[in-house]
């Protein structure tokens, strides 16, 4: 009992956004995936697309190398970006 007390679980962590987000919001969300990361938590981030905006698929996938860039000192990538319906999904992990 007191070994699954000191166990820690490795959470997984999920930060939402849209393909045209804001400069400050997304400096917002890539400090918030920071502090996960370093708290050893696993990420999953996923772009959420609506309407019209699935025509530009490619925003979406220039936001997420955006973000891997941010991130590459920190962390490592678990899944690559997908597509799954209408969200592109990335998951990342702790180095």
């Amino acid at each position: 009992r007191s070994g699954k007390k000191k166990q820690k679980s490795g959470g997984m962590k999920e930060i939402k956004m849209r393909p045209n987000i804001g400069d400050h919001d997304y400096d917002f969300k890539v400090k918030n995936l920071c502090k996960f990361l370093e708290d050893g938590n696993q990420v999953k981030i996923t772009i959420m697309f609506r309407g019209r905006e699935m025509r530009y698929l490619d925003l979406g996938r220039e936001l997420l190398d955006r973000i891997t860039k941010h991130t590459e000192e920190i962390a490592k990538i678990v899944k690559e970006p997908k597509l799954e319906g209408r969200n592109m999904i990335l998951v990342l992990m702790p180095k």
